[in-house]
């Protein structure tokens, strides 16, 4: 389960600019190459991002729980997620190991991903990561909504209490800056209301009350921006990768052994599948091969989660979720490429 500090997009959008001039790429969890797009991110200092190896390395004093589940499902530990975030916090990396949180050899396995230093997204990439936080949200209250109209309210409060614990803090100063009314506090009320009166007819108000607040911040980008398929395509692979995270934490020997964990996946990947959609035609247009192959995956990909309660057998491994998170990133870039090729004519 999330527990969001940050989403270092670094990954899906640039080339990040450390003090040892390294450049980011992929993570071990999602092996595909990042979507490219012009340089956008400074890093605060040289710990954040090394490109030494060329990996994209996560800051496990602020990372959300879904990059910290790339550690977990990499390793096979359960809750490791929530241990490192519970031994916060940490002056170099081997604290991992010193703080017991992991042996060594475990940490041999990992240390090219783990930094403890922050990076500064600009430009486009810090759009896109604004994008991708709200995309989180949505997600999130999508599978909530499910939830709660199947009368399963006790599944349904996480849901509505990860955009307030763990990702309002990391997109509040964007939405200060981009001059949106805060809606923490409607959160807040619908996570309360769920708590202790779940049968309230104001839930259902309060629920479209928070969706709206969301879809007003997601709004505070402007409208042709979020209609290209160049940026649509970087924020759609943001959240795949979030879900493919997730989908590695939650499974175990076959099983969905984590339900949090396979439902937040589920919201990110429906939420995904529906920005798409909005730019499916373009992308037909722009390159009708990649299209092709990116409306298959999303389609054999919605399948993985048959209904917002988990079934007792996963209907795919980890592995093949990541590869299908891997083809979509991989013609997506082909759309991208051509979308710069083209914006440089």
């Amino acid at each position: 389960m999330i527990k969001l500090r940050y989403i270092c997009l670094a990954a899906a959008a640039a080339v990040v600019v450390t003090l040892s001039s390294c450049s980011s790429t992929p993570t071990a969890e999602n092996p595909s190459a990042p979507v490219a797009s012009p340089p956008a991110t400074e890093a605060v200092s040289n710990n954040s991002h090394s490109g030494h190896n060329n990996k994209e390395k996560i800051n496990i004093n602020n990372a959300i729980l879904s990059e910290l589940d790339k550690f977990e499902a990499k390793l096979g530990v359960p809750a490791l997620s929530n241990k490192i975030q519970a031994n916060r916090p940490y002056g170099r990396p081997e604290d991992l190991v010193t703080k017991k949180v992991i042996t060594q050899e475990q940490f041999d396995q990992i240390k090219d991903q783990v930094g403890v230093q922050e990076v500064v997204l600009t430009g486009e990439a810090k759009d896109v990561d604004y994008m991708s936080k709200l995309g989180l949200m949505k997600g999130h209250l999508l599978v909530a909504k499910e939830l709660l109209d199947q009368n399963q309210p006790k599944q349904a409060e996480p849901h509505i209490g990860h955009p307030v614990e763990e990702i309002y803090v990391d997109v509040e100063d964007q939405l200060n800056e981009r001059k949106v009314k805060e809606f923490k506090t409607t959160l807040v009320s619908l996570q309360d209301l769920v708590k202790s009166s779940p049968k309230d007819n104001k839930v259902k108000t309060n629920f479209t009350s928070s969706m709206q607040a969301v879809d007003g911040a997601i709004a505070a980008l402007p409208a042709d921006q979020r209609s290209k398929p160049g940026f649509a395509l970087q924020v759609i692979n943001e959240l795949l990768d979030s879900a493919n995270s997730e989908y590695g934490a939650a499974i175990a020997n076959g099983k969905v052994t984590a339900p949090i964990e396979y439902q937040d996946s589920r919201g990110f990947v429906f939420y995904a599948n529906e920005l798409y959609k909005g730019i499916s035609s373009q992308v037909a247009q722009a390159d009708p091969e990649a299209h092709k192959v990116i409306d298959t995956s999303f389609a054999e990909l919605i399948k993985v989660w048959p209904a917002a309660i988990p079934p007792a057998k996963a209907v795919k491994t980890p592995n093949d979720v990541t590869k299908l998170v891997k083809t979509i990133e991989e013609n997506s870039q082909k759309v991208v490429g051509k979308s710069n090729t083209q914006a440089q004519r």
